[in-house]
């Protein structure tokens, strides 16, 4: 494989790009810094095919066009990473739009029953029997210059990659599961995943209380903290932590003196800007309207002693299916679908749907209609058909 050097070059990385763009795949890995930002700092983008791989600097005024029209524009040319959510994200960022269509190994490994969250330094491992250096892990990657270790480095994440990609594809084919993949990459590449919409930022925040008048409070300073957060580009934290602004909705100031005793927050709040336009947000709350309210625990499906022991059998159910057909659990249900499914909902459930029905859905259904039950026979737990549910 061609190992280029760093791409500082706007040519150069038009030149690579055409070059990638008439591949059927690409694997992309990218390096950046969000420690002390709210927006993600991109320092460094790996990209790589079976023939030649490179890094390329976006910090040093490069055209990035070619590049990101090849991630987002192009449908021929599939797009491949290792728990790609951070990099997608900053992708969508960037463009507004996400690279399509993509795979992301980490997932396609559930699937083939490697685990639930497999890391990329034993997916390297198991697939090539290499040891991945981490020597650079801890790299300052907005420092320049950056030295020819830490490039390797990087770039190695998507030589890696492009090495492992064939080998789990060919794994997929035969075990047949590829199909599963494809609701799972088109909720990844999702463009509404990582949007984010000042309006709902509220939902990130725990509070107890369900009284709209607080929630209407919360809602409009999450939405105040957020545009705050993304105009000084700082993380939310930064600007109120979340304890903070849950204390301000429960138990709003009267005026802007009254910041000054809150805790959490500067003094100088019960003069400056930032404190007045903290209360102005306050001032502005409307009570939130029902439509928009979370709903209650208890107007969750019930599940009462009885349904929490079949959710119980469920999550057993679960386990057996999982093992026989050696797929992470996780790929297969979450544990709120059983324990909806377990008090009687139907409706919008993914385990009742495509794939995931076929393999687990229809027995978790029979096992709750009584029409499944366990036995334990020469020692090891067996599934059984009955005749339904008694009278």
């Amino acid at each position: 494989m061609h190992i280029h050097g760093l791409i500082e070059d706007s040519a150069a990385l038009a030149n690579l790009c055409t070059r990638f763009a008439a591949k059927p795949y690409i694997c992309v890995d990218t390096e950046f810094m969000r420690e002390n930002s709210y927006w993600p700092e991109l320092c460094l983008i790996q990209i790589a095919d079976d023939e030649e791989a490179a890094a390329i600097d976006p910090m040093g005024g490069i055209d990035m066009k070619p590049l990101l029209d090849l991630l987002t524009e192009n449908e021929d040319v599939l797009k491949v990473f290792h728990a790609g959510g951070q990099d997608i994200e900053i992708v969508y960022n960037l463009t507004g739009k996400t690279p399509h269509p993509l795979f992301d190994t980490q997932v396609a490994a559930m699937a083939l029953g490697q685990g639930e969250q497999i890391g990329y330094s034993n997916l390297v491992d198991t697939y090539l029997g290499i040891t991945v250096d981490k020597g650079a892990r801890f790299t300052d990657w907005a420092r320049r210059p950056l030295d020819k270790r830490q490039i390797d480095y990087a770039i190695a994440d998507v030589t890696h990659l492009s090495k492992i990609f064939p080998k789990m594809l060919d794994k997929l084919r035969k075990t047949g599961r590829g199909a599963w993949l494809d609701q799972e990459m088109e909720r990844l590449a999702d463009p509404e995943n990582y949007r984010n919409d000042p309006d709902q930022a509220w939902q990130r925040v725990r509070v107890s209380s369900r009284k709209p008048e607080v929630l209407g409070r919360l809602k409009a300073l999450a939405r105040w903290r957020e545009l705050e957060a993304q105009g000084k580009d700082l993380p939310r934290g930064r600007i109120v932590k979340d304890e903070t602004l849950a204390d301000l909705a429960g138990t709003p100031p009267k005026k802007q003196a009254d910041l000054g005793r809150v805790r959490g927050l500067s003094a100088a709040w019960a003069g400056n800007d930032i404190g007045g336009r903290l209360m102005a947000a306050l001032d502005g709350a409307a009570p939130m309207s029902a439509a928009e309210l979370p709903p209650r625990d208890d107007r969750k499906p019930s599940l009462g002693k009885d349904g929490a022991l079949v959710a119980d059998l469920l999550k057993l159910l679960l386990k057996i299916r999982a093992k026989e057909i050696n797929v992470a659990a996780r790929l297969l249900a979450r544990s709120e679908d059983l324990e909806s499914l377990a008090a009687g909902q139907r409706d919008r459930l993914p385990i009742l749907e495509g794939w995931r029905y076929e393999q687990f859905g229809r027995d978790a259904v029979a096992l709750v209609e009584g029409e499944l039950g366990f036995t334990v026979r020469g020692g090891k737990l067996k599934m059984t058909r009955t005749e339904g549910p008694s009278a």
